[in-house]
């Protein structure tokens, strides 16, 4: 086993989030390699309990990070790394709802700093969001030194707050933090939903024959990364000593159109419904996505190895072995914006 993952043998993890598709698959790793327990914290606010790996040693702790009476119930446990997973996902629904995203998204990462430092532990690895923090003008690929003040949603705002958090804990307080940006992660494990992600929408409606709803022209790009390379470089990141007080992309480093990804899930599930042209989202400024991972593999060694059709056919077979659970969880609400509304099929 590599050194990175003998680390955590016998170690306590906090998963916040940890019900979501990113922590239930961090959730999953962590125990293949052999942690002594691992705390998963979620509200099930936009995930399932159904969602995460059944093993003796994973807990469940339904919870709120904003809430001191939760906190106290998982930091008792003594976790010496944290995994700061839990949002206020994402753009449309803090467009929809912006106080909602600053208290979790703000108030709520700030809490979890503070119970980190005040428990002492070794090392926290906070979600960051690369498709948040560069803004709509930045050169390609987007690279770690560049940042924007100019942002599009409250979504990106607060992921850029909690960046700021982090510094200031580790500057004042010497914690040792880590900021992995994420860039449009997808893979088994996240439900479809009026404010989830295209592959998982695409996907699900695909499986039912619907045309898929592309806003925009189509040839806009996205930095689609596995979730199991996303994974891989969470736990790279909580070992590896480099990383402390550094930000970097966790992507797949290539770009992807999204009228390549609607044919391609078209294709893979059967659908001959084609596709349909949207208007835009207004936050939605980025025509294309391209991360640099340059900073990610010299720090700590990452280095993405899926194939963009192979997960998403294993995204899609999951979807397959999941059906029952999936249709009792899925939800596509009116919402607050024509937006979200026009998007639906």
């Amino acid at each position: 086993m590599d050194e990175y993952k003998n680390y955590y043998k016998d170690k306590t993890i906090l998963i916040t989030g940890g019900a979501g598709a990113i922590g239930s698959n961090l959730t999953r790793a962590a125990v293949e390699v052999g942690v002594k327990m691992v705390i998963v914290f979620d509200d099930l606010s936009a995930s399932e309990k159904w969602n995460i790996p059944s093993f003796s040693n994973v807990i469940f702790v339904k919870g709120d990070v904003t809430n001191d009476i939760d906190l106290k119930r998982v930091f008792n446990e003594k976790p010496e790394i944290i995994f700061h997973m839990a949002a206020f996902f994402a753009n449309q629904n803090s467009v929809d709802y912006p106080e909602n995203d600053l208290w979790v998204n703000g108030i709520g990462t700030l809490k979890v700093l503070e119970y980190s430092r005040l428990s002492n532990a070794k090392k926290f690895i906070f979600a960051s969001s690369g498709c948040s923090i560069y803004g709509s003008n930045a050169p390609l690929p987007l690279r770690e030194e560049f940042m924007s003040m100019n942002l599009s949603s409250p979504y990106q705002i607060t992921k850029m707050l909690g960046e700021l958090y982090c510094n200031f804990f580790s500057n004042h307080y010497g914690l040792q933090v880590v900021k992995p940006r994420f860039f449009n992660s997808y893979g088994p494990g996240e439900i479809p939903g009026q404010y989830r992600n295209v592959i998982p929408n695409f996907i699900y409606w695909a499986k039912q024959g619907k045309t898929l709803p592309i806003t925009g022209t189509g040839e806009e790009t996205r930095d689609f990364t596995y979730v199991e390379d996303v994974v891989d470089g969470l736990l790279r990141a909580g070992y590896f000593k480099e990383s402390v007080g550094q930000e970097f992309n966790l992507a797949s480093g290539k770009e992807t159109k999204i009228i390549d990804l609607a044919n391609l899930i078209n294709k893979l599930t059967g659908n001959q419904a084609g596709v349909k042209f949207v208007s835009r989202r207004k936050w939605d400024t980025k025509n294309c996505l391209l991360a640099s991972i340059d900073k990610a593999k010299k720090l700590i060694g990452y280095n993405p190895k899926t194939y963009f059709e192979e997960g998403i056919q294993k995204t899609i077979e999951w979807f397959d072995q999941n059906s029952e659970n999936i249709k009792k969880s899925v939800h596509f609400g009116p919402g607050v914006s024509s937006a979200v509304r026009d998007f639906l099929p």
